[in-house]
């Protein structure tokens, strides 16, 4: 069955950042956002997001490392122990599995092809829906 857990590892489903979509639908700028929510991985992937449409690759990799860190940080607090699946279609893990993509994306432009290899594999491990699913949007 395509996109069975073969490993019987459970999913890890990351909490809700309700106060940091609230400020987003309210108009906030990630960029402020970020001083006052540093551990939102999905403040760091929007940031990540915005630096690449502008041409900014060094800038867009150092925003999408901070997003997969703490992305990480997030994950382990939800008992996440290094692998097992991350679903797309769980929303508040969407700000890790797009930071993580967007990681990839910057690595890629810096010519760090074994950490490309890596960071696909790893979001490939987490969903493998979830690179499609960021492409399309």
């Amino acid at each position: 069955m395509v996109g069975e857990n073969l490993l019987g590892i459970p999913e890890t489903l990351l909490p809700e950042e309700t106060d940091v979509l609230a400020r987003l639908d309210a108009g906030d700028e990630p960029l402020d956002l970020a001083a006052k929510f540093p551990s939102s991985s999905l403040v760091w992937g929007l940031l990540a997001n915005e630096a690449h449409a502008e041409g900014r690759t060094v800038e867009s990799y150092a925003f999408a490392r901070v997003g997969y860190h703490r992305g990480l940080d997030s994950l382990r607090k939800s008992g996440w122990r290094g692998q097992g699946p991350v679903p797309w279609r769980h929303a508040p893990n969407r700000g890790f599995l797009r930071s993580l993509y967007a990681l990839g994306r910057a690595a890629a432009a810096i010519g760090e092809a074994e950490e490309v290899e890596r960071i696909e594999k790893f979001l490939n491990d987490s969903d493998s829906s979830a690179k499609g699913a960021i492409e399309a949007e």
